[in-house]
């Protein structure tokens, strides 16, 4: 699974690495405040393996994330 993390797939699918890290984090912290997973073969898996599916599968993405000014990544900055 981690080495998933190391794909460029991954990583061009969300557009960037600051973006990818950025989807995983908020993604973790809706899991761990009791959000469900959102594909159908959660049982067993850790956050990261979930959260990383997630993103293989469409199932999330980077559009609509609302990130406090300072997170903003700089390329899109007014």
């Amino acid at each position: 699974m981690i080495e998933a993390l190391k794909s460029e797939e991954l990583v061009n699918k969300v557009g960037g690495r600051f973006k990818l890290v950025a989807l995983i984090q908020k993604r973790m912290q809706e899991l761990i405040q009791g959000g469900r997973p959102l594909i159908e073969d959660a049982e067993g898996r850790s956050l990261m393996e979930i959260v990383t599916q997630e993103i293989l599968q469409d199932k999330i993405a980077i559009e609509g994330l609302d990130f406090p000014p300072e997170d903003r990544d700089p390329d899109q900055l007014p």
